[in-house]
Order: structure tokens, then sequence, then C-alpha cells
């Protein structure tokens, strides 16, 4: 696949080599019937560099520099110091050209040199089409690449949801000796399996129902209890539409740092209150815990909240808000979204 991709990035390259090789062929043979072989030669090599300096500077340098970014005069003056300059070096070249190479005595100065300008502007013109023509290769190329990268990522998560479906089977197996002997182990088995189902069979996709979010989170919750010492008392309060759907792991990043951050295992008693309410077209969650003294560089939310806040910009634009208190006793945070 590498080596596929490799030659389809000499695509936008090899298609400027066969242009230029077509406009100097096409330039000598023009030439050729009036003029000979070597005067037929300079001359074509001394026009095919002036079209390359305007068409060039224009796509490479003035139009990204000044024009992409509404520089507009600027531009355009550049534009003419462009087509002026290689105008009047175009005629320097064709004069020294036939003084010392066809040892022809040909007249110099400004006004000689100044006619050679206005045939830039159609080699301007020319520019705009030619990068046009670039952009158009260079996207193609990029849709294929992004087909071919597609192929291969559907084809890494079918090798990915082999092994997973392996281990639920697994995993289930387990779950029927261990319930004979300990069916509180066997619970916590049964979690783990529904939570590595959520990942593999609900997460990839763009929406899920509510309820599989909740459940998901709710045995999240069962499996984090079990590391706490005491035990945690946990109130979710629950008033939606079962039907609604939202986008996966939306809800998540606040409860995971409840048991990461918001835990004090030397406590008897920790209290967790999470909400997650339908109010008219909206969606409201809200969390609520303890505020325990972090570590160094241990902050509450972190990353996980900096990586919710760009997907929820993502999914909604400013039609969310996101609110989190950490101050006083109580670290709390809110979410709502809006149903769509």
């Amino acid at each position: 696949m590498n080596m596929k991709l490799g030659r389809q990035a000499l695509s936008t390259t090899q298609l400027q080599v066969v242009v230029w090789a077509a406009v100097l062929l096409l330039s000598f043979f023009s030439l050729l019937p009036m003029e000979g072989v070597l005067k037929s030669g300079t001359y074509t090599v001394v026009n095919a560099t002036s079209y390359a300096i305007i068409i060039y500077a224009n796509i490479l340098l003035l139009y990204p520099a000044f024009y992409q970014k509404r520089r507009f005069v600027a531009y355009g003056l550049s534009v003419a110091i462009v087509l002026i300059l290689t105008g009047m070096l175009k005629g320097y070249a064709n004069v020294m050209v036939d003084r010392y190479v066809l040892l022809i005595k040909a007249p110099l100065d400004l006004l000689d040199l100044l006619a050679y300008v206005p045939g830039g502007v159609l080699i301007y013109v020319l520019s705009l089409v030619f990068r046009i023509a670039i952009a158009y290769f260079t996207l193609k190329q990029q849709t294929e690449e992004i087909l071919v990268q597609k192929s291969q990522a559907e084809l890494n998560l079918l090798k990915s949801q082999v092994q997973p479906h392996f281990l639920f089977n697994a995993l289930n197996s387990i779950y029927y000796r261990v319930y004979k002997v300990d069916p509180p182990a066997a619970g916590l088995i049964e979690r783990l399996a529904d939570i590595m189902r959520y990942f593999v069979d609900e997460s990839p996709k763009d929406e899920v129902p509510v309820s599989t979010e909740v459940a998901f989170i709710e045995n999240y919750i069962g499996l984090e209890r079990i590391r706490i010492r005491h035990g945690a008392i946990v109130n979710f309060e629950k008033a939606y539409n079962p039907d609604l759907r939202i986008p996966p792991m939306l809800l998540m990043t606040f409860v995971e740092n409840i048991f990461k951050h918001g835990i004090d295992k030397s406590l008897k008693q920790n209290h967790v209150s999470i909400s997650l309410v339908q109010q008219n077209d909206h969606l409201l969650f809200k969390t609520s815990n303890r505020r325990v003294d972090p570590a160094d560089n241990d902050q509450p939310g972190g990353f996980g909240i900096i990586n919710l806040t760009k997907r929820l910009r993502m999914l909604y634009g400013d039609k969310f808000e996101l609110t989190i208190d950490d101050e006083g006793e109580l670290f709390t945070a809110f979410l709502k979204i809006p149903l769509k």
C-alpha cells in the first residue's frame, strides 16, 4: 500500500513535467520553419523560462501570500511588478542571445524591453488555470489516499472485532463457572463483558440510545466501587425519554473524573450525586462530589475536559453549556446539550 501511495504522490509532479514538455515542443516546432534549429531552441528556452517565472511566482508566492489573505491591492501591485521585471528580463535575454549566440546586432533600449511585458499578461491568466488544475489533481490524489486508508481502517476494524467477540465468549464461560460458587463476582464479570461490548458495538456509532449510555455508566460505577475500601453512596437521578439518542461516551468524562479525583479512600462514606434530566429541548447532566485535594499535576478534569470541550464544539457549535465549579467543598460539573 505504501508503494502505491508513493507512486500516487508523484502524479502532480508528473503532470507538470508533461505540460512543460508539451510547451517546449510546441514552441520549438512552431518556430522551427522560420528560425532554424539554433534560434528556435534558444528562443524556446528563453520563452519557457519567462513563462515558468510568471506562473510559479504567482501560484507559489503571490497568490498564497497576498490573495488568499485578502490583501488584494498588494497582490495586484506584486503581479504588475513581476510581469514588468519578467518581461524586461525576457527582452534582455533575447537581445543577448541575438548578440552573442546568433551574432546578430540587436538594439537595446528601454522601450524595446517594455514591449515584451504585455505578452506576460496572457501567461499570468494561464497561471490561474494552471493553479486550478494542480489543485484539482492534488485533491483527487488526497481523495484516493483517503479511500485507501478508509479501506484499510475497515479491514483493521473487522480484524479487531474478532478478538473481542472471542473474549466475550470466554467471559461468558467464566461467568457461568464463577456464578456457581460466587454470584457477586460473577456479576462483576458480567458488568465487565457489558462494558467491553459497549466499546466494540456502540462507541463507533454516531449516536446511541440514552438508556444504553446510562447502562454503560452504571456498569462502570459498579466496577469502580470495588476499588473503594468503604464503598460509595451514588445517587443517580434519571428523568428522560429512553428513546432519546446522543453521541456515545459524551457523559463518561464526568463520571470518570469522580472516581479518579473525587473519592477519598480514607473516608467511610463518599457521597456522589449524578442527575440526567430532560428539560424541554435540552438534556441536562450534572455530577457533584466531595472535593479532594488533588496531587501535584493531577488536577480534576485535565485533558479529559479539554478534549470533551473540543468534541462538544464540533457536535453542537456554541449551542451547548459546560460549567465546572471547583470552589468550596464540592466539585460540580454541569452539561447542557440540545436535543436534535
